[in-house]
This record gives C-alpha cells, structure tokens and sequence, in this order.
C-alpha cells in the first residue's frame, strides 16, 4: 500500500469506531520474501497517524528493543503522546525477524540476551515515562549491562500515564517480565486455548510479584482472513496459505477467518480465555468488502456481548 492508501485507511477507521491502530516495527516483509515488499519505518509512520486521527488509541505492537535506543524510543514515545493528544501506548519485544536484521547490520543475539535486552528496556523506558517534569527538573539514573542513562531528565513528560505494553509468550521470561513491569500484554497468531493458558500464566507470575493482574491490560493479534461469504473466505484462506508457504504453520492457529458470523464466534472464543481486545492484523491487499462486513457485523455483535456480559 502507499502511504496516502494507508492514511486514507486508517482515517477511515478512525472514523467508524475502530478502538486501536497499530503499525508493525519491521523493515522487510512478514512472512520474510527477501525485502521484496515495500515497506515504512514505524515511529515516522505513527507519526502521521497521530496527526491523522482524533479518536483512537494508538501504538505498535511491538517495537523490537535491537532497533532503537530505548532512551530515544522513550523520547518518540513522548512525542507522540503530544502528537496525539495522549492516545500513544508504546509496545516493547525481543524481537523474531533476524533477516531483516541481518540486512540493516543490526546485531540479532540469542534469544537469552534479547530477553535480557527487553527487561532492561521495560525497566528503563518506565522510569523515564514515570519521571514526571518539576523545577528543577527530575533526574535518572540507570545502569544496566546493554543501556544506560546518567542523570537524565525526560522534558516534556507524557500528558498523562503513557502505557506500556510487552508482546510475547514466553512463559518463563516475557510474561514476568510483564508481570512485573508492563500496563499491557499482547500475544500473536495462537489459539483460544493457547490464549487462555497463557493468560493464566500471566495471572501466577502476577501473584510471584505482588502484582494486581486486573491492572495488565491483555490483547491478541489475530490474521485477517475473513471474507463476506463462503467462496470469498475460502479464497482468503488459499491465499494466505500461498503467501505464507511453509511458515504458515507459525500463525495458523491464530487465524481470523470465515464470515462474519464465524469471526464472531471466534473473537468471543478469545474474549471468554481473557482478551480485553482482539486486533485485527491488516496486509495488503486488503477486501474492503470484508473489512466493512468487520466493521458492521463483527465489532457491534462483540461491543453488544460483552457489555451485556459486564465485561
């Protein structure tokens, strides 16, 4: 899609009452096709969506904490926050896509460090954003084994509390990472079940931290692969497999397809294991057909259920 295509896309659904607009932080193409996808860098990307929209939340689901400097992240953050009146939530992970890393010479260490890496940025990227301003203005200091800060002060602050989110599903190291540090979680392309489980996993990491897990905010990203009848679902379907190829089996299982009244059944599945959203992840080309059968079947029937549930 070119950048005016997606503007227009995302004012739209701003308009209609999408609740969260994302953008992905990669440099090439997911599945990896050899950097033979166009696309954009995230942070200038948000940028314009948030001069852009008026209503939604706003974010990335996640940034991968090799890319960026977690002070200047933090910064970028802040800025957006101002950019978009104070709908910026900033989404922290270690990261998946060592190809395009390798392409732009950014180092891709075992995962072991990467967790380590995101722990440190979490920890770090909190203290800035809680820092607040004052007169003299309030200082930080960091000293960790991949980033630092030394009395450093974060002018302006965020409008108000800007949240952060960590993607994952490590049971052993993201989600206490997130127990301990994050306002948000956020899995990708799993099932229900998986879903569920994990979210109970995050729930005892929650207690291990004397945390309150009713203050984690829990998300899933699913594919969008809906269509607005059979046929056309099902050829949604033949497509991603075709796009995907053998890597279709990383995100089978987290898959939103058929129709509208299936896709309901679906999100509910997710929303019943503990999902206070379900993101719809968008690549082009996208049926705005299926998108409109989205917005006007799907959101309503769910928003209908839920609060009729007291969720």
């Amino acid at each position: 899609m070119s950048m005016a295509e997606m503007r227009a896309l995302w004012c739209h659904l701003d308009e209609v009452g999408m609740d969260w607009l994302s953008v992905w932080d990669h440099l090439y193409e997911a599945p990896p096709s050899g950097g033979t996808v166009p696309h954009f860098e995230a942070v200038a990307t948000l940028g314009a969506m948030a001069a852009d929209t008026k209503n939604a939340r706003l974010g990335c689901l996640v940034f991968y904490v090799g890319y960026r400097n977690p002070g200047l992240l933090a910064k970028s953050a802040v800025t957006l926050d101002h950019l978009s009146g104070g709908r910026f939530e900033l989404g922290l992970g270690g990261g998946w896509h060592e190809w395009e890393a390798e392409a732009y010479g950014y180092d891709f260490p075992r995962l072991g460090t990467r967790l380590d890496m995101l722990d440190e940025a979490a920890e770090l990227t909190k203290l800035l954003v809680e820092l607040g301003g004052g007169d003299p203005p309030a200082r930080a200091d960091y000293s960790g084994q991949h980033y630092k800060l030394h009395q450093n002060s974060f002018l302006p602050p965020p409008l108000g509390k800007l949240p952060i989110w960590i993607g994952g599903v490590g049971e052993k190291r993201t989600l206490r990472t997130t127990a301990r540090l994050a306002d948000g979680w956020n899995a990708t392309y799993i099932s229900a079940d998986r879903y569920r489980h994990l979210n109970g996993v995050l729930n005892n990491w929650c207690e291990t931290e004397n945390r309150d897990p009713a203050h984690i905010e829990r998300s899933v990203n699913l594919v969008f692969a809906m269509g607005t009848d059979a046929a056309s679902a099902k050829a949604e379907m033949a497509s991603l497999e075709q796009v995907w190829g053998p890597m279709v089996e990383r995100i089978k299982d987290g898959v939103l397809g058929g129709t509208a009244e299936s896709a309901i059944e679906q999100v509910m599945g997710y929303v019943e294991a503990g999902a206070d959203m379900v993101n719809i992840a968008l690549r082009a080309p996208v049926s705005p057909e299926a998108i409109e059968a989205y917005i006007e079947l799907v959101m309503p029937a769910v928003r209908s259920a839920t609060t009729k549930g007291g969720s």
